[in-house]
């Protein structure tokens, strides 16, 4: 075990119920709703909400065990957001996966904004007594929420860092997530729902990482396999994951959407803000990560070099480490 999770972090967790109704930014309304919350770290410690992409529940990390938690390489005891320094707070999106109110199979469900998330992330604070986040760490979608809280509720965070987001989506990222919605929709209309949302998941894969990750790690040279060629890659695109088996298809469609809807107002957001581009995203390009940057009032764009593509986020804790030290340390 990594010895930095020889650890005895105070972690406390609830789920917060939202009595009466609750207009959503698209216009859907919900009948109430359950928010469900995660916080690790030392008591007295500054609180940083780290919010992952839309497969990310609120076990960002587990500090009793290094291999559990969507986020674990870059956050817990020791890492780059250390939890053994800052609190860290995390939930289960509105509409994701995990204990907080989502969709229901056959049931119509509203259209969810990053503006809702950042609604939930506020009441939850305010649930808890905290007046005011040291920072918000936030990656792909987690960093959308994080700039839709900037904008909403900017006396409520000091600073924020960035990592795969930008103001808005691509109009190649929107086409991508498109075609994975209408194959989860295709399954689901046939009793599959899983099949196609493991089908989504490969798609996403393909996109999520970097050509020149592939070609080092696939060669293209196929095997027989139940009397057909099969691929090295393949192997991986359709391996059995925990974020297939613990995500509902209807919590994809939700989420995808949401992703896709995301639009803030750049030039409305004054929070410190750090935002991470890397050269090889084809999700979010660094293009749009440097006109986010434009817009804003108060940023500075880090532009990093990562194999791994959109998932850089995930999978650069190293050339994250330094940068997020000085997030942080500036946030007041």
């Amino acid at each position: 075990m990594d010895p930095a999770f020889h650890s005895n972090l105070p972690v406390t967790e609830g789920v917060l119920e939202l009595p009466g109704d609750w207009a959503l930014h698209h216009g859907g309304r919900l009948d109430g709703g359950r928010i469900a919350w995660r916080l690790a770290g030392p008591q007295s410690a500054p609180v940083v909400c780290a919010l992952g992409g839309i497969w990310c529940d609120r076990f960002v990390f587990d500090p009793q065990d290094p291999q559990r938690g969507c986020w674990r390489e870059v956050v817990g005891p020791g890492r780059a957001l250390d939890a053994s320094r800052y609190r860290v707070l995390s939930f289960d999106y509105l509409g994701g996966r995990g204990e907080s109110t989502g969709p229901q199979p056959g049931v119509l469900f509203p259209s969810v904004s990053t503006y809702d998330q950042a609604e939930a992330l506020v009441r939850i604070i305010d649930h808890l007594g905290v007046a005011s986040l040291h920072a918000i760490l936030g990656g792909s979608y987690g960093g959308m929420v994080a700039l839709a809280f900037a904008e909403r509720y900017p006396e409520r965070v000091s600073a924020l860092a960035i990592v795969s987001a930008a103001d808005r989506p691509h109009a190649m990222a929107i086409s991508w997530h498109s075609i994975q919605r209408q194959s989860v929709r295709f399954a689901i209309e046939r009793g599959a729902g899983q099949e196609g949302l493991k089908l989504a998941r490969a798609v996403g894969l393909s996109l999520y990482r970097s050509p020149e990750e592939f070609a080092a790690r696939f060669p293209p040279v196929p095997v027989q396999q139940d009397g057909r060629f099969a691929f090295p890659v393949e192997r991986y695109l359709f391996a059995d994951t925990p974020e297939v088996a613990g995500f509902s298809a209807e919590a994809f469609l939700c989420l995808s959407e949401s992703l896709d809807l995301h639009r803030v107002d750049a030039s409305r957001i004054f929070v410190p803000t750090t935002a991470v581009g890397a050269r090889e995203d084809q999700l979010v390009p660094l293009s749009d990560v440097r006109a986010l940057v434009a817009r804003m009032g108060a940023a500075q764009l880090r532009e990093i070099s990562s194999i791994h593509g959109h998932d850089a986020y995930l999978r650069e804790p190293a050339q994250l480490r330094a940068i997020l030290a000085e997030a942080l340390g500036a946030a007041s």
